[in-house]
């Protein structure tokens, strides 16, 4: 299967970026090869992979060093996505060239979780330029306010640059995750790429497919991430009386309930999923901000419905190209997606591809949360349980 996949992704010469994508995995190393055909030409690269690959400095490093001039982006995940397969505990390697288009990239470290809009300050001052067109951000994944960073970021780049990335996921173990920085693996550490130039073409896309169900709640203790009491009632209790057979298995079970909160009735919603729960304190910890004073509502998804959500996305891209075809795509979806797909999560992916374009060579992970433009026009947030679109084309 591997052989017929990368014949046409290897070296993709159709448009003026050049992508080459090679896949590692236990079991049959390399393949095709081994990366570094681009060599000194690649100007960004994307790696994604399992914890236990991040943490293999020596196997990470000899990838490192194949690519001297090129900004390397990555991250650890609960699931890569290359072309259109899904793979665990894999390495996903994809390498770009640009013809004029120039990238650099900064790495911040999260002192403390509630820093998060500081540094996202930080790294847009880092990152801005008169020709800045988009923004790449991975984040640690346990350890920051997705929310505050999105807002950090979207507060001090021009409204004319785009934003998308994610948060980096360790499986359903939510014990580590790794960011990568100066071609090192970091927890507790933020890395933003800068895209430059005038000839670059930019998609953005995010949709999710979940339906609320359950009656809408106040909210009527949180702080922060920290979500204590709905209608004054015990979050944690709540959540154990909707999930039944499910609650044993919390807070993993939790990503196939995810929260959908809105800050005031006639607001859009934005879909929050558990990261931990506090039994002594009987709360439980999101992706995001829970407003104090705002309004939550249970969610549960059908597959059909969350496939559309992917198609949905990828359409989006596509009328940002405005007919242009993508040259490259990376997707960023939803570790609860993943676990109620199941055997079918590589139908999202495909049915992505199908919109896109068949020869756009595509990458990607499955994440604790999504950074993507939100409903207002010029904003940016974090979202969870959605199917997160970036394409490129080069003209």
């Amino acid at each position: 299967m591997f052989g017929k996949l990368f014949r046409s992704t290897l070296l993709k010469r159709e448009g003026h970026m050049k992508c080459e994508q090679t896949v590692w995995q236990a079991e049959k190393g390399w393949m095709p090869g081994p990366p570094g055909h681009s060599g000194v030409s690649a100007d960004l690269v994307f790696l994604f992979g399992g914890r236990g690959q991040f943490e293999d400095a020596v196997f990470l490093g000899s990838i490192v060093g194949t690519f001297p001039n090129a900004v390397l982006m990555g991250c650890t995940t609960a699931g890569e996505i290359c072309d259109t397969e899904v793979l665990d505990r894999s390495l996903v390697c994809t390498a770009i060239s640009f013809r004029t288009t120039r990238c650099r990239s900064h790495c911040v470290p999260i002192a403390d979780s509630s820093d998060g809009y500081q540094v996202g300050r930080e790294l847009a001052q880092k990152l801005n330029a008169s020709d800045l067109r988009h923004v790449f951000v991975f984040s640690d994944g346990l350890n920051i306010n997705g929310t505050e960073l999105a807002h950090g970021l979207t507060d001090n780049l021009d409204s004319c640059v785009s934003l998308t990335g994610g948060l980096a996921a360790d499986d359903d173990r939510f014990a580590q995750t790794y960011i990568l920085c100066g071609g090192e693996p970091r927890s507790r550490f933020v890395s933003a790429a800068g895209i430059y130039g005038t000839d670059i073409r930019i998609g953005c896309g995010s949709l999710g497919g979940w339906d609320p169900f359950g009656p809408e709640r106040l909210i009527t203790r949180a702080s922060g991430k920290v979500l204590y009491e709905l209608d004054g009632m015990s979050a944690l209790d709540l959540y154990r009386r909707y999930l039944g057979v499910h609650a044993a298995g919390l807070p993993a079970t939790g990503l196939l309930f995810p929260l959908a909160i809105r800050i005031r009735p006639d607001a859009p919603e934005l879909v929050r999923t558990i990261l931990q729960i506090n039994e002594q304190e009987n709360s439980v910890t999101f992706a995001g901000d829970i407003p104090e004073g705002g309004y939550a509502r249970l969610m549960k998804a059908n597959v059909d419905r969350l496939i559309d959500g992917a198609v949905g996305a990828a359409d989006q891209c596509r009328q940002a190209l405005s007919g242009v075809e993508a040259e490259f795509a990376l997707l960023i979806s939803c570790v609860g997606r993943r676990m109620l797909l199941k055997q079918r999560v590589e139908e999202e992916v495909e049915g992505v591809k199908d919109v896109i374009g068949r020869s756009a060579v595509v990458t990607g992970f499955y994440s604790y949360g999504e950074i993507a433009p939100g409903n207002l026009p010029g904003s940016c947030e974090l979202h969870n349980q959605t199917m997160t679109i970036t394409t490129l084309n080069e003209i």
